[in-house]
C-alpha cells in the first residue's frame, strides 16, 4: 500500500475563507488525491453559514460545523442553544464550534466568551455532536468551565489545534476528550508540544490543518490546505513509533468514534 492510497481525515479546516476562492474545487481534489478523503470545514460566523453549507453539500467528503469563535464573540449576536440545535439538523452538520476562550488577543471580552462557551457546551450535550474547542492563553478558565459543564451534562469534545499546556491536555483527556494535532506539532521548535501528544493515548488523537493557517513543513509560511494533513500525520506516526498506515488508521477510527454523524454519512 502506498502512502497516497492511505485514507486520512482533516478534522478542522476553513474552506470558505477567501484564500480558497480562486481554486476551492482544485484544493479539495488535491486533498483527495493525497488520501485526505474527508474534511470538516468549520464555520465561525453565522453570516458565513450559507457559503459553508453549500461547500459541504457540493462535495461528498466535506462536512461542516458552526460555532461562534471566541475572538468574535463580542461582535457576534449571542447564539442560543436552540439555534445550534436547529442548525444541527442539517445532514452534513457534524459538530458544535469552534467555540472557546482566547485571552491572547481578546481578553477584554473574557466574560462574553465564557458565557458563549457554556452555551456551546450545552448544545453539544443536547445534540450529541462533538464540541470543537479553541483555547489560547486561558487554560485555567477553560479547564474549569469544561469540567463544570461536563459534570452538568456530558458531551464529547476535541481540543482543536492543541498547543496549550500539559495541564490542560491532561484535564481534557481526563474528561474523555480528544486532542487534535495541527501543523504546529511539526514545527522544529515544537518539541514540548510533540511530547504532550506522545504522552496522550493513541485513541484520543486527531489530525487537522486549520487551513489556510499553520502549514506544516515543507510548506511552512505558505497557505495551508487540507492535503497537507498528511505531513502532520507523518510526524504523528513518528511520535507513536508507528508506520504511517497504522497511525492513519488509528486517527480514522478516532474520528469515526467522535464524529459519528460524519462516519455514518452516505451520499
Amino acid at each position: 500500500m502506498t502512502s497516497d492510497s492511505i485514507q486520512i481525515t482533516d478534522s478542522h479546516c476553513h474552506l470558505d475563507f477567501p484564500d480558497f476562492d480562486e481554486e476551492r474545487d482544485a484544493v479539495i481534489a488535491r486533498a483527495i488525491d493525497a488520501g485526505v478523503t474527508r474534511m470538516v470545514t468549520i464555520c465561525t460566523k453565522l453570516a458565513s453559514l450559507p457559503k459553508v453549507q453549500a461547500i459541504s453539500e457540493a462535495h461528498n467528503g466535506v462536512f461542516h460545523t458552526f460555532g461562534v469563535h471566541p475572538m468574535s464573540a463580542a461582535e457576534h449576536e449571542p447564539v442560543t442553544v436552540e439555534q445550534l440545535v436547529e442548525l444541527s439538523t442539517h445532514p452534513k452538520f457534524v459538530g458544535i464550534g469552534e467555540a472557546g476562550l482566547d485571552y491572547h488577543y481578546t481578553a477584554e471580552s473574557a466574560q462574553i466568551q465564557k458565557d458563549s462557551l457554556r452555551v456551546h457546551c450545552a448544545a453539544a450535550a443536547e445534540t450529541g455532536l462533538p464540541l470543537i474547542i479553541h483555547a489560547r492563553a486561558a487554560d485555567d478558565d477553560m479547564a474549569r468551565i469544561l469540567a463544570e459543564e461536563h459534570a452538568n451534562a456530558t458531551f464529547s469534545c476535541v481540543m482543536h489545534c492543541f498547543s496549550s499546556s500539559p495541564e490542560l491536555a491532561r484535564a481534557a483527556l481526563d474528561l474523555g476528550f480528544y486532542l487534535s494535532m495541527s501543523g504546529i506539532a511539526a514545527f522544529p521548535k515544537s518539541q514540548a508540544l510533540r511530547d504532550i501528544f506522545a504522552a496522550a493515548p493513541l485513541d484520543r488523537v486527531l489530525v487537522e490543518t486549520d487551513s489556510p493557517y499553520l502549514a506544516p513543513p515543507p510548506y511552512r509560511g505558505k497557505r495551508n490546505e487540507p492535503g497537507y494533513t498528511v505531513h502532520t500525520a507523518k510526524v504523528g506516526a513518528e511520535l507513536f513509533d508507528l508506520a504511517y498506515a497504522d497511525f492513519a488508521a488509528a486517527t480514522q477510527a478516532n474520528f469515526d468514534r467522535l464524529f459519528a454523524k460524519a462516519a455514518a454519512w452516505s451520499a
